[in-house]
């Protein structure tokens, strides 16, 4: 993702896909891990926070975990 100072998640493992976060001013930018010359998006931090915790919290369906 650039010049962001980009945090994995400790849940990733070498051979898993997941994906690599930013705080960006008011948003976070989110990009692949595997590629992180790639592009990314930006989403608005309370949305994020709130999309986090739904993951956290099981409200979301999920086929496939980082180890």
């Amino acid at each position: 993702m650039g010049e962001l100072a980009c945090r994995k998640s400790s849940r990733s493992g070498s051979s898993t896909n997941c994906v690599d976060a930013a705080r960006a001013t008011d948003r976070i930018a989110v990009g692949d891990s595997k590629n992180p010359e790639g592009g990314h998006v930006r989403v608005d931090a309370f949305q994020w926070r709130a999309f986090v915790g739904g993951l956290k919290g099981g409200r979301f369906p999920v086929s496939g975990r980082c180890p």
